[in-house]
């Protein structure tokens, strides 16, 4: 069983050095995708034993993901892990995907910050917790699944499974497309508990996203757009989701 761990970077000199000392205990096998960062964090990863795909430019966060499936494909690993690097996930996380990945009841193994119970002093801002809720409910009711956090980037994915899905959503929405993509093509998805760490309440989506009721609304119609992409599937499915886009 060959697993790739997949780390997206942007602008991450304050915690890449660090992240990736600590992963280096679970695994060897470490792509980093720096989307175009203009900080200290090139050079800081050219000091790491890791492979790196860097964009001239930042392509966006769904981009990254999209070559982080690509890359292990290619390289024919048998699954991906995916996580952030800004000290969010937890490396002492990964040997509880390794163990879900041995058990090999699902396609997608995704992490959930809401399944736990336990106290913490770093929740998000609530404007983000708000449209989490939001989205995820609609992709519940819409798509017929029962995920309590439909954002969550710690994530475990059979490569075979993603190379049956077509995506090119490059922005933060691209789980809306890929939640779609996932319930079209039957993947089998599972949950897992993991911390919810939030550090810096002050990140920035960037540009319009930044504003909580675009970033809302830019959500909804890349869900609307991609339930259309599978009219025999998501017919009816597609006519609440446009329709209910005002509510919330």
């Amino acid at each position: 069983m060959r697993i790739l761990l997949a780390i997206p970077v942007y602008n991450e000199e304050r915690y890449v050095t660090k992240v990736l000392d600590e992963v280096r205990h679970y695994t060897s096998d470490i792509l980093v995708i720096d989307d175009g960062s203009s900080d200290q964090t090139p050079m800081l990863l050219a000091q790491q034993p890791v492979d790196v795909i860097r964009h001239a430019t930042n392509r966006g966060y769904g981009q990254s993901m999209i070559d982080a499936f690509r890359w292990s494909s290619c390289y024919r690993y048998d699954w991906v892990i995916t996580m952030d690097c800004d000290e969010q996930h937890e490396p002492a996380s990964l040997p509880m995907f390794f163990k879900a990945i041995e058990q090999d009841d699902a396609d997608i193994i995704s992490g959930s910050r809401y399944m736990s119970d336990s106290a913490t002093e770093d929740l998000p801002p609530a404007d983000r917790r708000k449209i989490n809720q939001i989205i995820t409910e609609q992709i519940n009711g819409t798509l017929d699944l029962k995920l309590t956090d439909g954002f969550c980037g710690f994530k475990a994915y059979r490569v075979s499974a993603m190379r049956k899905l077509r995506l090119s959503e490059s922005g933060y929405a691209f789980p809306l497309q890929f939640w779609v993509q996932a319930v079209a093509n039957d993947l089998v998805i599972r949950e897992v508990p993991i911390s919810l760490i939030y550090n810096d309440p002050n990140r920035s989506f960037g540009g319009p996203l930044n504003d909580a009721e675009k970033r809302l609304a830019h959500y909804r119609q890349v869900f609307a757009k991609e339930l259309k992409e599978f009219p025999d599937r998501f017919a009816c499915a597609c006519v609440c989701s446009c329709n209910g886009q005002s509510e919330g």
